[in-house]
């Protein structure tokens, strides 16, 4: 997946599990978002792609826009910063979902 990612969803508010984004080919990709973490004072978005071949995980870090409506999504292809993410989400949302 491309480094940043545009978000699609006008709907996001009314129902904010689910998300729509356009990678930079212009491809549509829809996520259900099972939780967000807080960490090193940044705001992550753990997903889970709805491509039923594509099991992983995907972590997305929001970047707040110029306006106080407008954000950025970008993928974290960081591996170190990915994992402290996921070590985070896994404490957070302990009894909520299992790890294996």
């Amino acid at each position: 997946m491309s480094d940043i990612i545009e978000n699609n969803n006008e709907e996001l508010e009314d129902d904010e599990n689910y998300i729509t984004l356009t990678d930079d080919d212009g491809n549509d990709v829809s996520f259900e978002i099972i939780g967000s973490v807080e960490y090193s004072e940044r705001i992550f978005l753990v997903a889970i792609p709805f491509d039923e071949e594509d099991e992983d995980l995907v972590i997305i870090e929001v970047i707040e826009g110029d306006d106080e409506d407008s954000e950025e999504f970008i993928a974290v292809e960081d591996e170190a910063l990915a994992t402290a993410v996921y070590e985070e989400f896994k404490k957070n949302y302990e009894g909520e979902y299992e790890f294996e």
